[in-house]
């Protein structure tokens, strides 16, 4: 793990196409923005690895794609 401080408005790229801020700190909180393409998707840790879960289960339940975005979207509303 590549470890590096930055202050409040400095950034670091990832490969030649993403950039995070960081936006604020307060205390132990630290505020990022994240700019990169939307073919690149973003997430919390969290809820990656939710979405990872629900695929793993949609899978071994052999429910098709479309199945599978109706119940995200009635899970996320």
């Amino acid at each position: 793990m590549l470890v590096l401080t930055r202050k409040t408005n400095e950034s670091i790229i990832i490969g030649d196409d993403i950039k995070v801020t960081v936006v604020e700190v307060k205390g132990e909180q630290v505020k990022l923005g994240i700019s990169a393409p939307k073919r690149i998707p973003v997430h919390r840790e969290e809820v990656y690895l939710e979405i990872q879960r629900e695929n793993q289960k949609a899978a071994a339940a052999g429910v098709g794609i479309d199945e599978l975005n109706v119940l995200w979207s009635k899970k996320t509303e």
